[in-house]
């Protein structure tokens, strides 16, 4: 079915202020996905924002005949698909993997939607674009201009509780670190949450505060009926250009600096640690691996290697993955071979996944999962959910979990740090 389209072109230094006039215009659906690039130079991505609105037909589940219904659904219509992969799609790769663990939300391994609408800036363009299969998209256009900010200026004061506390979290990373010597695995992702009951907030007026506090390149809001997420994710789990496939995991963080003096000399100090590099090179073999598996053989190279990247709260160590794909290779054959990314689970990626079910507290769900979306010519894009908020309007709880890369080398206190380092965005915005 052919989209009613129009392309209108704004004032580049309106921008932000569009942005938000199409988010407050989808508070109308029930289902949206929001994604933002907030201007951050990726030589790679292809839009600023997208917006997808509305769902004319769905597709989800627990097994893998549901991503063969998406397949066949994509092999037939060239059309948008948007939605997401939760992190128990594990369990649809390997049956030999379980989640058994208390359940916040309840999102499936996977969902997928064909959306009613799509709104979409490219990269480096000041122009927007609508296309639509119910209303006009000319109607969408005046819709969407004649929004006005409805965001209050104050979130409410909410006190996150973890589930592991200082002592526990310590004695657990060095459990974990046990299992590093005893030969058991090289590299272990381990996660702790924090939650909030009781809690009453316009995810989409949460999804703006954290935005603006932490502006990232894989931004992402997400509505999926009475569940969100609001993401500030600075990491891409995989893209698909035409033939080429690739990957960016993130391992290796440390803190911004007080002052430029300050802030050049940690970024030096994280470039040069032996065992930020070590914990980031181990994942590159992995998804050099994962890639192979799809790849034509000898294609897979690795374009960076340890690029230190600048976020508002951290540096990151990000390394840069392609490879060529093989021909007829399938989304899900892709899927398979590469989720969950290696980044949220270590090495061995199998056997680390039978230590996160068997030492973190609760299901991950969407945490360490991806949203993005499918264009209509086959590309891809999708992220890796990290630094976000999650919440459930029905039985009113909010949550967000961090951890880092535990190795042989880590220090327990500092591994507490990071985690903290990475949660600090995410509390202050209910604090100011």
């Amino acid at each position: 079915m052919a989209r009613d389209t129009v392309e209108i072109p704004f004032d580049a230094a309106h921008l932000a202020h569009i942005k938000l006039q199409m988010l407050n215009w989808s508070s109308k659906f029930g289902i949206c996905l929001f994604l933002d690039s907030n201007e951050y130079p990726d030589p790679h991505g292809k839009y600023e924002c997208l917006l997808a609105a509305g769902a004319i037909k769905t597709f989800s589940g627990e097994n893998r005949q549901g991503l063969e219904n998406l397949q066949d659904y994509l092999s037939t219509h060239q059309d948008w698909i948007f939605g997401h992969l939760a992190y128990e799609l594990k369990d649809v790769f390997e049956p030999t993997l379980s989640s058994t663990k208390r359940i916040n939300y309840g999102f499936q391994p996977f969902s997928f939607f064909v959306p009613e609408i799509v709104l979409q800036i490219p990269k480096g363009k000041s122009t927007l674009r609508v296309e639509s299969l119910g209303a006009s998209a000319s109607s969408v256009v005046s819709e969407v201009l004649a929004q006005t900010d409805t965001s209050s200026e104050m979130l409410p004061k909410i006190s996150f509780k973890s589930r592991l506390n200082r002592e526990e979290y310590l004695k657990m990373i060095e459990t974990l670190r046990q299992h590093i010597y005893d030969g058991d695995c090289y590299e272990i992702t381990f996660c702790n949450e924090s939650f909030s009951k009781g809690t009453i907030i316009n995810p989409l007026e949460v999804f703006q505060k954290l935005n603006k506090a932490s502006p990232a390149p894989f931004a992402a809001f997400y509505r999926l009926k009475s569940l969100a997420l609001m993401c500030s994710s600075p990491e891409r789990f995989l893209q698909r250009n035409g033939s080429e496939i690739l990957s960016q995991p993130i391992k290796g963080t440390t803190a911004r600096g007080a002052t430029k003096e300050l802030d050049n000399e940690l970024k030096a100090v994280l470039a040069a640690s032996e065992k930020e590099r070590a914990e980031n090179v181990m994942i590159v073999d992995l998804v050099r691996n994962d890639l192979a598996k799809v790849s034509v053989p000898g294609s897979v190279e690795v374009e960076e290697l340890f690029g230190v990247y600048t976020f508002p709260a951290v540096h990151q160590l990000i390394s840069t993955i392609s490879g060529k794909l093989r021909d007829k290779v399938s989304l899900v054959d892709i899927l398979a071979a590469t989720f969950p990314m290696g980044s949220m689970t270590g090495a061995p990626k199998h056997r680390v996944m039978q230590f996160i079910e068997d030492y973190e507290t609760v299901r991950r769900e969407l945490f360490s999962g991806s949203v993005g979306y499918i264009s209509p010519n086959g590309d891809f894009d999708f992220n890796v959910i990290i630094r976000s908020l999650f919440y459930n309007e029905v039985n009113t709880f909010l949550s967000y979990q961090t951890g880092g890369a535990i190795t042989w080398g880590s220090i327990p206190e500092q591994e507490w740090e990071e985690a903290r380092l990475k949660a600090v965005v995410m509390e202050q915005i209910f604090e100011k």
